[in-house]
């Protein structure tokens, strides 16, 4: 039994245990953790982007900068947003990594639902990374997006093979990387997906399990990002 829907329970318990928020640790008088109104609009905030490539808005016009079905992104890789997937990346900061991806789903609710989306597929990690670092990023988040969308999340994709990490390779090479680095896992024929990692710099992650998907005979392939990184990603971006 779920002792949180016993009548009148929950409430006790948020009074002799009051959820805090996952990123700055106080407690959530909105009753909706795990991120609190404070932190959810400074994680929201960012530069506006397009929604066709990712990049941000100057001129209107779409640069194409990831080629897939449309991408959204929470926010840019810079400040309290860093801080946040960096801890997102630990075992610890589950929660946080979940958290993130109800803010992503959130702030594009209305982008989302027009692209009619029937499952949530995290970017996989390879098993041996995932063993040592106890717990996936891109997993927990893809679970906060599923959840905040009531749409299911599904493993289709998993790494067959492990790359050298994508900030330690120039960008021009990076495509080459991650080529043929992802198997099938799962049937996703006719699936429209939703594609999702923490964070996107040249996106070349994002177009290789794209490419899988598709030859798999995905419907439309579509992305969801935490951040947007408009440059080299700093070293400490994806510890071992």
């Amino acid at each position: 039994m779920q002792w949180s829907s016993v009548p009148g329970l929950a409430s006790l318990l948020d009074l002799l245990c009051p959820a805090r928020c996952a990123f700055c640790g106080a407690e959530d008088a909105t009753g909706r953790p795990p991120v609190c109104v404070a932190c959810a609009r400074v994680l929201s905030a960012g530069s506006a982007r397009c929604t066709g490539c990712g990049e941000p808005r100057h001129d209107g016009r779409c640069r194409r900068g990831y080629r897939g079905d449309g991408i959204v992104v929470l926010s840019d890789y810079v400040d309290e947003v860093r801080t946040a997937v960096l801890r997102a990346k630990r075992p610890s900061g589950e929660s946080l990594a979940a958290g993130l991806g109800t803010l992503l789903a959130t702030k594009h609710r209305d982008v989302l639902a027009g692209w009619r989306l029937d499952t949530v597929v995290p970017v996989p990690m390879h098993w041996l990374r995932r063993m040592g670092r106890g717990t996936s990023a891109a997993d927990e988040i893809a679970a906060g997006v599923a959840r905040a969308l009531a749409v299911p999340r599904r493993r289709l994709l998993r790494r067959g093979r492990r790359t050298p990490r994508q900030n330690e390779v120039p960008a021009e090479g990076r495509a080459a990387n991650v080529r043929g680095a992802f198997r099938r896992r799962g049937d996703g024929a006719g699936r429209r997906i939703l594609l999702v990692d923490d964070v996107c710099t040249t996106g070349a992650t994002l177009a290789e399990c794209r490419r899988i998907l598709v030859e798999a005979g995905a419907a439309a392939v579509y992305a969801a990002v935490i951040a947007r990184a408009d440059g080299r990603l700093p070293d400490d971006h994806d510890p071992p």
